[in-house]
């Protein structure tokens, strides 16, 4: 049936990876959503918080689509205008017990992760946090990683921003024009198209088939070294770089998000005196913090299983879909030396990066998204190769507002996929916020934890040289003195 595209640019057909993320979202292990909290710098209009996602649901229309599926796979699932679309159901607001801090948007944040985005509707909520200290409020944007993920995700939601406090009123878009498809109206689709996609598909494969066997004619012993090189490659990008940690080793249902505030331009200098990029630098201090917990505890281990999401989006991609993949590090936990961890990670990211079959869950997801759900979960926990998650994403890099409110700080809070914690780094507006989101059963000592977070990446902020820079703990602290 071909790649169909919306007026917007984006694929209206579910890609592999997409509908494997918007099939999890009914298990509560495998639940994709992601979170950005935003703190602002004072409680914006509601009407006019509200009127900007009105006004950017008719510009970007993912968030008035939904997915329908097929009663039958024949067809891929499709995105399509809510015909029965209500903004107040997706535009939220609340407020907390005055003076709020941070800590109560985060534990708020959490119980909105922890709950499950109506797939029969556009999978995306935002909430106004009213009643933090000192008049500020914070923003919740909850989104299914179906939709899109955290690079596309700063490319599709750019437009909720504006570079000033007050810029001219914007233009009211005309309305989408509603899809009212079933699922049985898609599978009878897929039915009628079925013949075509058949021969299209035959035609393809045979075409692939005879490119494959005049290479492997002419050059038999190249071909066969060329699929065994791939099957390796597959191999070693599945397999568990690391020992799992003793101590990390519970799951359960039960999360908590601690977050750190530190100055972009510290990071930058702290990477450049070792030697490093800003990634190498914060993976360092996150092995470094993950190394003094362990040793306070009385366990002490070299390395554990590390995933870290490599982003594979072109310049010319939408901004929707999932176009990453993950590379597992052996995380250098039981080096002392803050240097010798970012040489070791740098090493590490590079070697996985030139594995010849790095995106080999996308060429795999096809296959699995036809699997039974039962069987996908089973295979899904038995996949998982790793302790932590740890991502980085770039936003915007000057000052931004929203509904007339600057935004002061974004934290990023990733789902838990199986693994004992989710960390996400976020540079924005010349700062940058580590936040860490846990499975309580796997870190028991919460306020150990804490304190070797911040020590962690305060040992590889001194790289910067004099003066020391510091790392704030944002989680524990009232905004209020900000």
């Amino acid at each position: 049936m071909g790649d169909l595209i919306d007026a917007t640019g984006l694929p209206t057909e579910l890609g592999a990876v997409d509908y494997l993320l918007h099939r999890g979202e009914a298990n509560p292990r495998t639940r994709s959503g992601i979170m950005g909290v935003e703190l602002l710098d004072t409680t914006p209009d509601w009407n006019r918080f509200r009127s900007l996602f009105e006004n950017v649901s008719r510009r970007v229309l993912r968030l008035r689509q939904k997915v329908v599926v097929p009663t039958l796979p024949t067809a891929a699932p499709r995105w399509v205008v809510d015909p029965d679309f209500n903004l107040d159901f997706h535009v939220r607001r609340l407020r907390v017990p005055e003076p709020g801090g941070l800590r109560e948007v985060l534990d708020l944040a959490e119980v909105s992760l922890q709950s499950p985005l109506d797939i029969q509707r556009p999978l995306w909520s935002a909430t106004l946090v009213e009643g933090l200290a000192g008049g500020r409020a914070a923003t919740m944007l909850h989104l299914s990683h179906a939709v899109t993920d955290g690079v596309g995700g700063a490319a599709m939601f750019g437009q909720i921003y504006d570079l000033e406090r007050d810029p001219p009123a914007r233009a009211m878009p005309p309305q989408p024009v509603p899809q009212d498809l079933s699922s049985n109206d898609l599978m009878r689709d897929g039915i009628n198209h079925l013949p075509a996609a058949v021969l299209g598909g035959t035609r393809d494969v045979l075409l692939g088939t005879l490119w494959a066997a005049t290479r492997t004619v002419r050059d038999p012993l190249s071909a066969v070294a060329g699929v065994i090189g791939y099957v390796r490659s597959g191999a070693r990008v599945m397999s568990q770089a690391a020992e799992p940690s003793p101590l990390l080793r519970r799951r359960s249902l039960s999360s908590r998000t601690q977050a750190l505030d530190i100055r972009l331009a510290d990071l930058h200098r702290a990477a450049k005196a070792g030697g490093g990029s800003i990634n190498d630098a914060y993976l360092a201090a996150l092995s470094g913090a993950l190394g003094r917990y362990h040793r306070a505890l009385g366990v002490p281990i070299a390395t554990l299983p590390m995933a870290i999401p490599v982003n594979l989006r072109a310049e010319a991609d939408p901004a929707g879909g999932n176009r990453f993949t993950g590379v597992n590090l052996a995380a250098p936990i039981g080096v002392a030396d803050p240097v010798e961890r970012m040489k070791r990670i740098r090493a590490q990211m590079t070697q996985r990066r030139e594995e010849p079959a790095m995106d080999v869950i996308g060429s795999v997801a096809p296959l699995l998204s036809v699997f039974p759900t039962p069987v996908l979960e089973k295979m899904t926990e038995s996949v998982v190769a790793a302790d932590v998650q740890a991502s980085n994403v770039a936003f915007y890099p000057g000052d931004t507002y929203i509904a007339g409110a600057k935004v002061l700080r974004h934290y990023g809070i990733g789902p838990l996929p199986g693994v004992a914690m989710m960390v996400v780094l976020i540079s924005r507006g010349g700062e940058c916020t580590i936040t860490v989101r846990y499975d309580r059963a796997a870190v028991r000592d919460e306020k150990l934890f804490g304190t070797c977070l911040v020590q962690g990446f305060d040992e590889v902020l001194a790289l910067a040289g004099d003066p020391v820079p510091r790392c704030v703990a944002a989680s524990f602290e009232s905004d209020a003195e900000s």
